[in-house]
């Protein structure tokens, strides 16, 4: 590989001048471990999983700092906002786009071009907000007791699940 290739964006990065971005270093961070996974032969489809985990509780995070209440539904928006200023500038690098054959459409179907990786970004998303209810159904099942980083095992263990049955289908 051309070390300039590799050189190059590290430089201009320096040279910008604003980032429209909620936190450039997090999404850098997240872009180049997606791109290493999608290198090391992981599908782009399971990495926009991951990244669609990774904003989705970046978001419920930023959205936790302001305390006081400026607009109706400040945290909601806060979420969509950083969960769109972290997926939108990383979609370059883990786009998958294939067919959807809906046979029903027309006489003989249709297929349609889909961005696997926006849906899988979204189940992402649907993970991180799932994960606290079924943390607290397994709470309610043993009978309040709960084990030790709990809500991060079940997160991780549904993403990790997901994402290889998603790999293993694609």
């Amino acid at each position: 590989m051309n070390k300039r290739f590799l050189i190059l964006p590290t430089f201009v990065i320096f040279l910008i001048n604003s980032v429209s971005a909620h936190c450039p270093l997090c999404t850098i961070g997240a872009g180049v471990a997606g791109a290493g996974a999608v290198w090391l032969g992981v599908s782009k489809v399971v990495v926009a999983l991951f990244i669609g985990a990774f904003a989705m509780s970046m978001g419920f995070w930023f959205s936790n700092i302001i305390k006081k209440r400026y607009v109706p539904f400040q945290k909601t928006l806060i979420v969509i906002v950083v969960f769109a200023t972290t997926v939108f500038p990383l979609m370059p690098i883990f786009s998958a786009v294939g067919p959807l054959y809906l046979s029903f459409v027309g006489d003989y179907g249709t297929t349609y071009a889909v961005n696997y990786s926006l849906g899988s970004t979204l189940l992402g998303g649907i993970v991180i907000l799932s994960s606290p209810s079924i943390s607290r159904s397994l709470t309610r099942i043993r009978k309040g007791k709960m084990i030790p980083f709990q809500g991060m095992i079940i997160t991780f263990l549904t993403l990790i699940i997901t994402g290889s049955i998603i790999q293993i289908l694609i």
